[in-house]
């Protein structure tokens, strides 16, 4: 066993933020500008390949596919590598698939290129959750969780009409080899810049860690969370990344810039609620509130705004929009819970382990939303049938409601629950 002396820590929340978790919180900005870039992008896409509403789906969730396979690896790397080393590699992975995006010109390679920007994201939030859990105590980390994810909320903000203008100005592919010089820089300020932590390195053997996966993987309380968490989330991804666009154009009938318009409110939406739903459980957990709960009220306000979307409310169209983008990733609140039910050395495994679940469910309801999408006919102009809308979203919305019953009905033991020695 070898182990690193652990470095002097920054005294204080703030000084952590900036000199630990900003480096990070710029990968995830990256991530979610990457996952969020074919809602703008996606008609060029479309027009340029010839692609259908599944086709256009399936290439734009290769990046939710790659991210999700690479969760289980990813989780046992952070634990045993720390997410500085491992981070660094892999926006160096996501910066050669955005060259190659960027040069592709057909739709297998553009496939690839896009499943290797989902693997070179695939640690975006989960490194800075990992070095939440070592540098941040533990009450204050819902706090510096939202904290990172708030510069996601960023990214969205710039996948939409900076994009568009970009896209507009110089091409899509010449915003593809941009975002690819910016996502290595990145990588280089996380290798170079992120002090060391102290971590035991080689102090737990690979075949111990992945046993310790397999138990996080066979425990009750972590199946009772994954499908409240995975349909919830999953399913706002699927939709702000890539069927919002779409459906500002076809139910509320704008154009592109109108479509743009309301993608960049919704991401403002979205960067006010992380900030918000940290803050807020930030308040009630130091006044004896679990994150659950907290969690649950949240979500509440969600599922409400998606009942509106699916049934095509459009004369609250803004205000119901406004409200999925706040609350449509508030589900996470329960990972810093999972970080104290598995304990910090399995933290990494456990969170990863919950992304898989997530990004799976992610890209299937991506992919499926334009699969169902695609039954119906299309209208003169090549948009999508209202009635195809309305079945895609709707039949997630069911799934989202089976899964809060599920999550209600063993609520009560999961506030009691340990996990497994």
């Amino acid at each position: 066993m070898s182990t690193r002396p652990a470095p002097s820590r920054p005294g204080t929340l703030a000084a952590v933020l900036i000199s630990v978790l900003a480096p990070f919180a710029l990968g995830y900005f990256l991530s979610y500008l990457f996952r969020a870039v074919n809602a703008v992008v996606g008609p060029n896409l479309a027009a340029d390949l010839g692609l259908s509403a599944a086709a256009l789906g399936l290439l734009t969730s290769a990046y939710l596919f790659a991210f999700a396979l690479f969760q289980l690896p990813l989780g046992v790397l952070l634990d045993r590598f720390g997410p500085r080393r491992v981070q660094a590699a892999l926006l160096a992975c996501a910066a050669a698939g955005s060259l190659l995006f960027a040069i592709g010109h057909d739709i297998a390679t553009l496939t690839f290129a896009r499943a290797l920007i989902g693997l070179g994201f695939a640690g975006g939030l989960m490194s800075g959750f990992k070095a939440v859990v070592l540098w941040v105590p533990e009450p204050r980390r819902a706090l510096a969780n939202a904290a990172i994810m708030s510069f996601g909320a960023l990214g969205i903000l710039v996948a939409t009409v900076p994009t568009e203008l970009a896209v507009q100005a110089v091409g899509w592919r010449a915003v593809f080899v941009g975002l690819a010089a910016i996502t290595f820089a990145v990588a280089t300020l996380i290798f170079l810049a992120v002090p060391e932590q102290g971590m035991t390195v080689g102090a737990e053997r690979v075949a111990d860690q992945i046993g310790s996966l397999s138990r996080i993987l066979r425990d009750r309380a972590f199946w009772r969370l994954a499908p409240l968490l995975a349909t919830t989330a999953g399913t706002h991804i699927a939709i702000q990344t890539l069927w919002a666009g779409p459906w500002f154009r076809d139910i509320a009938g704008l154009d592109r810039i109108g479509v743009a318009n309301h993608l960049m409110v919704m991401a403002v939406a979205f960067l006010i609620g992380i900030l918000l739903s940290g803050a807020v459980a930030d308040w009630f957990v130091r006044r004896g509130v679990d994150l659950l709960t907290v969690m649950l009220g949240f979500l509440a306000l969600f599922l409400c705004s998606e009942l509106a979307i699916v049934l095509q409310w459009t004369s609250i169209n803004l205000l119901m929009w406004v409200v999925f983008g706040m609350t449509g990733q508030v589900a996470v609140l329960a990972y810093p819970w999972l970080s104290s039910y598995f304990g910090a050395a399995l933290s990494g495994r456990a969170n990863t382990a919950m992304n898989l679940i997530l990004f799976l469910t992610a890209f299937g309801s991506q992919y499926a939303i334009g699969a169902i999408i695609d039954l119906f006919p299309t209208s003169p102009t090549g948009g999508y049938d209202r009635d195809g809308y309305r079945a895609g979203f709707g039949v997630f919305f069911v799934a989202q409601l089976l899964a809060l019953i599920w999550f209600l009905r063993g609520r009560r033991a999961l506030l009691h629950a340990r996990a497994p020695a």
